[in-house]
C-alpha cells in the first residue's frame, strides 16, 4: 500500500496549523516532521513542543524524522510529545540498535534513516527492530531539493533485504518527491513517499495528493 507523508518543511510556518489540516483533509495518512538540531545537519527546525501542540488538532500518523546527534537523549521527549513513528539516523549515534530498541519498548514505531553516502548493508542486522527503513533522496537538512536517482538501486538493495527477512517493514523515500520521482521510488519498492513543496507547493492539495499516490500506486506491486 503506498503512502504519503508531507513534509512540514515546506509548509508556512506563519499558518501551521491551517497547512497541517489542509493536508490532513487531502488524505495524506501521515505527516513528516523534520526535526533538526543544527548539528548533525546544518539547519534547525523545531522540536518537542511544537510537535505537542499540533498533536491536539490532528490525528494523523506523526512520522517524527530526528536529523540530530545522539538522538537517544530525546527519544522519551518525543513519545510524549505524540510521534507515532521516530525515525533516527544511522550516522547520528554509536549504537542505533539500542535506540531502536529504546523506542520501540515505548509502544511507538521505530525507523531507520540512510543519508546518500551510506551503504545500503548497513540495515541487514538492524531489520528485526525496524518498522521502517528511510532512504534519503537528497542530502538531510533542507527541503526543496533535487532527486538523486542513484538512491534507486539502494531502495532497491533494501526491498530485496526486507523481503528475504520475511519481516514486515515499510520503504521510505525522502526528498525530491512528486508524481514522477514517485512513480520511479515505487517501481523501486518504496511505499511511503515523503513529499514537501510538491503538496505545500500545490494549488490543489488534494490533487497533488491523490496524484503522487496515483503514480506510485500504479507501479508498485509489493
Amino acid at each position: 500500500m503506498i503512502k504519503i507523508s508531507p513534509s512540514v518543511l515546506a509548509c508556512d510556518f506563519s499558518k501551521f496549523g491551517e497547512e497541517v489540516k489542509k493536508v490532513e483533509e487531502a488524505g495524506a495518512e501521515l505527516l513528516h516532521l523534520d526535526v533538526m538540531d543544527g548539528m548533525f545537519v546544518p539547519n534547525i527546525s523545531f522540536g518537542p513542543d511544537i510537535i505537542r501542540s499540533v498533536r491536539k488538532q490532528c490525528k494523523m500518523i506523526f512520522d517524527v524524522h530526528l536529523m540530530i546527534e545522539d538522538p537517544i537523549r530525546y527519544i522519551s521527549a518525543f513519545v510524549d510529545a505524540g510521534a507515532d513513528i521516530i525515525t533516527i539516523h544511522y550516522e547520528s549515534c554509536q549504537n542505533p540498535k539500542e535506540v531502536l530498541k529504546q523506542i520501540r519498548a515505548a509502544g511507538k514505531k521505530a525507523a531507520i534513516s540512510l543519508k546518500p553516502a551510506t551503504p545500503a548493508s548497513v540495515v541487514a542486522s538492524l531489520l528485526p527492530y525496524v518498522d521502517m527503513v528511510l532512504i534519503m533522496t537528497v542530502e538531510p537538512g533542507f527541503g526543496g531539493q533535487k532527486f538523486m536517482m542513484p538512491m534507486m538501486e539502494k531502495v532497491s538493495a533494501v526491498r530485496e533485504m526486507v523481503r528475504l527477512s520475511g519481516y514486515e517493514i515499510d520503504i521510505q523515500v525522502d526528498g525530491g518527491i512528486n508524481a514522477q520521482t514517485a512513480k520511479i521510488a515505487a517501481a523501486a519498492g518504496a511505499n511511503v513517499l515523503v513529499a514537501g513543496s510538491s503538496v505545500f507547493g500545490a494549488e490543489d492539495t488534494k490533487k497533488a495528493v491523490d496524484g503522487i499516490r496515483a503514480a506510485a500506486q500504479s507501479v508498485y506491486s509489493l
